[in-house]
């Protein structure tokens, strides 16, 4: 895991090997959230989620966890 604890921090990796990469800017679906882009360790998939989510994120490609939210508008 990464030394910051920052868990919206590019660079910041939860124990499940979700790295987060940037904030996209976009709003997001918890109250007063943005949307991450995080990246699998794992397999590499790219997708979002809300901030407050982070730090126990699961991959939706490889580890069974939640959709991730869109990246992009549209």
């Amino acid at each position: 895991m990464s030394r910051d604890k920052r868990t919206t921090s590019p660079g910041f990796v939860n124990p499940h090997g979700q790295e987060v990469i940037q904030n996209t800017c976009k709003a997001g679906t918890d109250h007063g959230q943005y949307v991450y882009e995080l990246k699998c360790q794992h397999c590499a998939q790219h997708y979002g989620a809300n901030g407050s989510d982070i730090h126990e994120r699961k991959c939706p490609v490889c580890q069974g966890g939640k959709p991730g939210l869109a990246l992009t508008s549209g």
